[in-house]
């Protein structure tokens, strides 16, 4: 487990305050801005560019373009296998903010305009949406998941600030935890999986102020292994959790490709401009400098064009340009001998996530099938799996990372760093429609999974991360 190793305990920032140069805000008082420390609009509200809205309006509110909600309030149901998606199911209304825009779109939207933009609104239920202009989208059947409760919620994490939250209090139950013999994990559990991270930031504040010693010591003396691991995730900011997984990815021999387009590729502008300044001052290190000695050829490209955080953020999509991309991608893929890789490079990095849903349903329209089996056939590698998470983020981000879990434990053996990872990361974002779409997809419970591939206390903070 690559852990830093215990001499070098520079790799935590010290607990209250974390050095940020160039204009971070300084930890201890409320981490980032006033975001609960997390990333998308949806989980509270980062006042980003492009001007998300407050969070809450997912579909639970009939949102201002009042086009329907689901039918009938229920949710959407598994595809069918076949051609499709690669299995993505449809995004139940995605998040990134932006005003109500309706946009018509031509071709293939009965029902007159679209609403173009993630939380305040919603997407056309796939079932409004013509099939014919759409040869090879999986059509849905609705099942009975009824959204509404669980959306109208603000958070759409599975954690949330906890309420009459005391630093103090919980920094002494997890000192009389660690006391004596053995320890009482049952109630670090407790405390860790029902504060947010920024309460957890508090805590280890407070636990130095009080006793003198580094809570994060004192855990890693008391825990071992994935525990450790999971616990100590837990306890970084969240920028500094990406910024530190990163680096674990590129360091000593061999790179974790997945875990930089992880999180490179599927990151907002400003959780990539906050995890790049975070990299310079935790680690010393330019991380697109990282990026090109680790990474070569269409791959660096793509990487290098993400850590710049300059994706268009407007939330209004244009149904003109969506169809010229898809006209241009045709034409640098599918419609000519070998592939011209930096016009995909160049549509997928700039362009909104909004607008690249718009453009891949264009191009399924045009070429008769859809841009994600294209780059499959165009690309491979890592490229390949670069560019297939930019798209799937377009469809349905939640559905990525379901299926990223999936096959973390999928097969023989875990891939721990990975399950961890990902449920700490969305925790306070996307997870509850996370476990919603891993449900669909998989006819299975992300906790039924998860219990029979993990064990004891590991298990019980996952477990109670995740919300069973």
């Amino acid at each position: 487990m690559s852990h830093p190793p215990a001499g070098q305990e520079s790799s935590f920032p010290p607990p209250g305050q974390y050095p940020y140069p160039s204009g971070f805000p300084p930890m201890g008082g409320g981490a980032y801005p006033p975001a609960p420390s997390s990333g998308y609009p949806g989980a509270g509200g980062y006042p980003a560019p492009g001007g998300y809205p407050a969070p809450g309006g997912y579909p639970g509110a009939p949102q201002p373009g009042g086009a329907p909600s689901y039918p009938g309030g229920q949710g959407f149901g598994a595809p069918p296998g076949g051609a499709g998606f690669s299995g993505y199911p449809q995004p139940p209304s995605q998040s990134y903010g932006g005003g109500p825009a309706q946009v018509p779109v031509p071709g293939g939207f009965p029902g007159g305009p679209m609403p173009s933009q993630y939380p305040g609104g919603q997407t056309p239920y796939p079932s409004q949406i013509s099939t014919e202009s759409f040869p090879s989208y999986p059509v849905f059947s609705p099942i009975s998941l009824d959204y509404s409760s669980e959306l109208a919620t603000v958070a759409q994490g599975t954690i949330r600030p906890a309420a009459n939250f005391d630093a103090m209090r919980d920094a002494e139950i997890l000192r009389k935890a660690m006391k004596g013999f053995g320890t009482d994990e049952q109630a670090i559990i407790d405390v860790v999986a029902n504060r947010s991270n920024d309460q957890r930031q508090k805590i280890k504040a407070a636990f130095k102020t009080m006793y003198g010693k580094d809570l994060i010591k004192d855990l890693k003396s008391e825990l071992s292994g994935n525990m450790e691991e999971l616990i100590l995730a837990l306890f970084m900011p969240s920028t500094y959790y990406d910024a530190w997984s990163l680096r674990n990815a590129m360091k000593g021999a061999g790179t974790q490709e997945r875990v930089l387009i992880e999180i490179l590729c599927t990151r907002t502008n400003q959780e990539i401009r906050e995890i790049v300044r975070c990299y310079q001052s935790e680690f010393g290190r330019d991380l697109e400098k990282d990026i090109r000695s680790d990474t070569s050829g269409h791959f660096e490209r793509l990487l290098v064009s993400m850590c710049q955080g300059n994706r268009d953020e407007n939330q209004n999509v244009n149904p003109q340009m969506a169809q010229e991309d898809a006209q241009r991608l045709y034409q640098a893929g599918e419609g000519r001998l070998g592939t011209d890789e930096s016009c995909f490079n160049m549509i997928l990095a700039t362009r909104s996530f909004p607008q690249l849903k718009a453009t891949m349903e264009a191009y399924s329209r045009m070429a008769n099938r859809d841009l994600l089996s294209s780059v499959g056939r165009e690309f491979s590698g890592n490229v390949e799996s670069g560019l297939k998470t930019i798209l799937q983020c377009a469809l349905n981000r939640p559905a990525f990372f379901a299926e990223r879990l999936y096959y973390s434990m999928k097969g023989a053996g875990t891939d721990d760093s990975t399950l961890v990872r990902i449920v700490v990361t969305r925790s306070e974002i996307d997870l509850v429609q996370i476990k919603q779409m891993f449900s669909q997809m998989y006819q299975k419970t992300l906790g039924t999974m998860i219990a029979s591939d993990t064990s004891g206390d590991y298990r019980r903070l996952l477990l109670a991360i995740v919300g069973q």
